[in-house]
């Protein structure tokens, strides 16, 4: 991989990273937002996918969908397949952000989400070159 392309990967760390944090520092609220830390590991998982396409020369999908995501990043690495037991947090991209279907997830589900988000990011940046932003 060439020297622009590991430092716009490692751009793409340092977004999911931060949806990460921000999922990490919720849980330590004294009153957890459970709905925005959910999003916000979802979104970390979103980032790390499309960080993996990035780092294949691909364009990552316009897309929220995590098992969309994890089958185009198992055409280069079949062992991707296994990250498809997180795409429970496919649910969180959308629906928790509007009042339209009012949800509000168990702070269990939260660390899950979280559990997922740090999988997957250790999972991923183990399979790519990365230099630091």
């Amino acid at each position: 991989m060439d020297e622009k392309l590991k430092f716009i990967v490692g751009q793409w760390l340092v977004k999911g990273d931060n949806d990460l944090k921000t999922a990490e520092h919720g849980l330590t609220a004294a009153e957890p937002v459970t709905d925005t830390i959910c999003f916000h590991c979802q979104q970390a998982v979103e980032k790390y996918l499309k960080m993996y396409l990035v780092s294949k020369g691909d364009e990552p999908v316009i897309t929220h969908n995590i098992s969309i995501l994890i089958a185009k990043c198992a055409l280069y690495d079949p062992d991707f397949n296994v990250l498809g037991k997180f795409d429970f947090l496919t649910g969180y991209a959308v629906s928790l952000r509007y009042p339209d279907d009012f949800y509000m997830p168990e702070i269990e589900e939260a660390q899950e989400g979280l559990f997922a988000a740090k999988e997957v990011r250790s999972f991923i940046v183990g399979r790519i070159e990365l230099k630091p932003v």
